[in-house]
């Protein structure tokens, strides 16, 4: 399921947390996940109906196959 997000909206959402990093469509294991991943903290958020991001970081999520933030 891939993400449906338009380009000028994925360009200005940014992690919660308090890097505010970019967001990558995604997940390390799976870049068609319906998730948009951090690209500094390496968490993962859903994204329901594949265009509602859920950028709550009490519901973020880290893959397995995410790298440890350096």
């Amino acid at each position: 399921m891939a993400v449906n997000l338009d380009p000028t909206l994925l360009a200005v959402l940014a992690c919660p947390s308090e890097d505010h990093a970019p967001l990558v469509v995604g997940t390390p294991s799976n870049p068609d996940a319906a998730a948009l991943t951090c690209t500094h903290c390496r968490r993962s958020f859903r994204v329901d109906d594949d265009r509602v991001p859920v950028l709550l970081l009490a519901e973020a999520f880290y893959d397995p196959a995410a790298k440890p933030p350096s």
